[in-house]
């Protein structure tokens, strides 16, 4: 995927994904799109809508009046009216769902800033429309060199080329207010086009620029977030998170936007919990409250001595004692209101005494032992040192208790004359 059409794929006149010409159940690949529920409808399924929904760069998108009465699917490029010249953008709605989105905007259906859709884009315009869009990267790296030069306390985010290349919008982020006028001026004589500075907050860049969040799906910014409201640490603090600045920022550097979303349900929550504001007082000492945990209603309480050891309250209990405080008396500890899990039966459980689910009993040891003869260790233990004997008896006896019978015999000479002198012997 990634042509130079969109940002995330496609061809230019069909979206990218399962080309489904974008009524697909995933609503598309592309930034901010919106998923048209009303697809195949009989007052939608001619394609002769009043107005359509045009989609540019990243998360450029207006709306448009069908003065013509074209028939528009999903996809489909068209040359669209602009301040100077002509535009080149795709459709991303038509049909009725394109009212709702007027209505979410406010913009109203007899509105004379809405502008018209001149024509279907032909090849000439695609391809002057694709030569503009190759000329962004180029320009918005020279914008760059040019505000480094002259110190200017901005950035330059991204550059857009109109469809007939006759004007060039370069996005821009700034603390401060920026006079930019020599600016303009500097870029129109290099780039020789219209030049129009529009200045974007940090999240609408990283809206266009796109990427995932630490939740492994999309920036919400880049797929379906517009209205970007303000973001407070207390929002972390209602939620019981912890106030850590590496965590809560999002990759526009300002607090996630995904902290606004479950607020109003943890507010609504935490009016059934007493005032975290009020101390404990009991014979001990002054208990203060430490954390609590709304779908549990439990509440966390520790002693002003010992802040490292929290007693889980119920949110009755806690009740019950600040109500016994109000009337003047004091409890002897919070011990005996703090909550104790009840373990349940006991479950036996088999134990692997014998090690038999072990994986590498049948691994062989990998040790080298030599092996000792029994006979020679046992006789050496048991006779104690032997005689020493001298190199005939050595010779003639063998090793072992046994007879090598593998041993040649030697042929004796002396045979013959035995004989004859036991022969003399004898006479």
């Amino acid at each position: 995927m990634g042509c130079g059409n969109c940002g995330s794929g496609g061809c230019g006149t069909t979206p990218a994904g399962c080309k489904n010409n974008g009524n697909c159940g995933t609503s598309g690949c592309n930034k901010l799109d919106v998923f048209d529920w009303l697809t195949g409808m009989e007052r939608t399924a001619s394609g002769e809508s009043e107005f359509v929904e045009v989609r540019f760069k990243n998360t450029r998108k207006e709306i448009f009046k069908n003065s013509e009465h074209l028939s528009l699917i999903v996809g489909e490029a068209v040359a669209v009216e602009a301040p100077t010249g002509h535009d080149i953008g795709m459709v991303s709605l038509t049909g009725e769902l394109v009212k709702f989105q007027m209505k979410k905007a406010g913009i109203s259906a007899n509105s004379r800033d809405l502008k018209k859709i001149y024509r279907k884009a032909h090849e000439g315009d695609l391809e002057v429309y694709r030569e503009a869009r190759a000329l962004e990267d180029d320009a918005m790296l020279k914008a760059r060199k040019v505000v480094r030069d002259m110190n200017l306390n901005m950035k330059i985010s991204d550059a857009e080329y109109q469809g007939d290349k006759n004007r060039v919008t370069f996005y821009y982020i700034a603390e401060d207010r920026v006079d930019f006028r020599e600016l303009i001026k500097v870029l129109a004589d290099m780039f020789k086009v219209r030049i129009e500075m529009r200045q974007i907050g940090s999240r609408q860049e990283a809206g266009r620029l796109g990427g995932i969040g630490s939740c492994g799906r999309e920036l919400c910014c880049s797929t379906w977030l517009t209205d970007f409201r303000t973001v407070s640490t207390s929002a972390a603090r209602y939620q019981q998170l912890s106030i850590n600045p590496m965590k809560m920022a999002g990759q526009c550097g300002k607090l996630k936007c995904c902290l606004n979303y479950e607020l109003d349900s943890y507010m609504d929550a935490i009016k059934d919990f007493p005032d975290h504001k009020i101390k404990l007082k009991t014979k001990k000492g002054t208990a203060f409250h430490q954390k609590s945990d709304i779908f549990k209603g439990m509440m966390w309480y520790a002693y002003e001595d010992n802040f490292s050891e929290f007693m889980p309250l119920e949110i009755d209990r806690v009740r019950e004692v600040i109500a016994l405080n109000a009337s003047g008396k004091i409890v002897d500890d919070l011990s005996e209101y703090s909550f104790v899990e009840d373990a349940g039966p006991v479950e036996f459980k088999f134990d692997n005494v014998v090690g038999q689910e072990d994986l590498t009993r049948f691994d062989k040891s990998k040790g080298n032992k030599k092996r000792r003869k029994p006979n020679a260790v046992g006789n050496s233990q048991q006779n104690g040192p032997k005689p020493t004997q001298s190199s005939e008896q050595k010779s003639n006896q063998p090793r072992s208790g046994k007879p090598n019978r593998n041993k040649k015999r030697k042929p004796n000479r002396n045979k013959g004359n035995d004989k004859s002198s036991n022969q003399n012997d004898n006479s």
